[in-house]
């Protein structure tokens, strides 16, 4: 097993900085870098995309935290100004995403001459960088765990602090916060395989969300200290969304190459 000791914070002589805050820095940095690399690299505006990514973070984090203290009432009963510290750990990722397509959606209507496929293509290959680290900070402060295991990914607990519990010292126990990070890696491989070729828009967004429904909806049903209706978190019916959405511009994506390849032809 894997021996697990949470590191919330990191000290620096007299400061401490929240290890769940500087990873989602980092991760929005690097997943805004590549997005503006990705359409930058197709010849468009960056500047106007700049104010874009910018709103989709904002608004982003606002919806992530909100959500996430709407399904958590319970933690911030004893104290309500606790729900204002996102440096502590705490965002839900469904307020993000469902934020993001809002904006997505507003940003096409305005800019009808470019493909909104092709600017989520580049959202979502900065995301899954960005949340790959991210990932990083959910494990560092204890969050998204599960119950006992033999798993052979499974950590052993061995002290710290923890967003979840309480938890036993020398228990095995899941971390989805490990299993999501270690599944995003290759999808971001695969993601930038495909930024590099001549694909179809829409082709990186459908393989994001086919991919990631997938693999979130799985290890949601890890997590035991997640709400749930009939059986499933509110992330997971999201999942269900996501892969029809994800199917659906796949098949969009493979029509399109064909009709590009036939017109070659001719």
């Amino acid at each position: 097993m894997i021996p697990y000791r949470t590191f919330p914070g990191i000290d620096l002589g007299p400061i401490t900085l929240r290890t769940f805050g500087l990873f989602v820095a980092a991760g929005i940095v690097l997943g805004t870098w590549l997005f503006l690399r990705y359409v930058r690299e197709r010849g468009l505006d960056a500047s106007e995309l700049t104010r874009l990514a910018t709103w989709i973070v904002a608004l982003g984090l606002v919806g992530s935290r909100l959500i996430y203290v709407a399904t958590h009432l319970d933690r911030f009963v004893d104290d309500p100004l606790a729900a204002f510290a996102v440096w502590e750990g705490g965002l839900q990722f469904s307020g993000a995403f469902l934020v993001a397509i809002v904006l997505l959606w507003w940003w096409g209507r305005r800019h009808p001459d470019v493909s909104t496929l092709l600017i989520s293509d580049g959202v979502v290959y900065g995301l899954t960088a960005g949340l790959i680290l991210g990932r990083i900070g959910c494990y560092a402060v204890g969050e998204h765990l599960g119950g006992p295991t033999s798993f052979f990914l499974g950590v052993e607990y061995r002290g710290g602090e923890t967003r979840e519990g309480p938890l036993v010292v020398g228990e095995t126990i899941h971390n989805t916060a490990l299993y999501e990070m270690l599944l995003l890696i290759p999808l971001f491989v695969l993601l930038h395989l495909l930024s590099r070729r001549d694909v179809p828009p829409g082709t990186l967004t459908g393989t994001f969300l086919l991919w990631y429904g997938v693999q979130r909806f799985a290890t949601d049903f890890l997590r035991i200290y997640d709400e749930t209706v009939l059986g499933l978190t509110g992330a997971q019916f999201i999942c269900i969304g996501m892969v029809v959405a994800g199917v659906v511009l796949l098949r969009r994506a493979r029509s399109a190459s064909r009709l590009t390849t036939a017109a070659g032809a001719a």
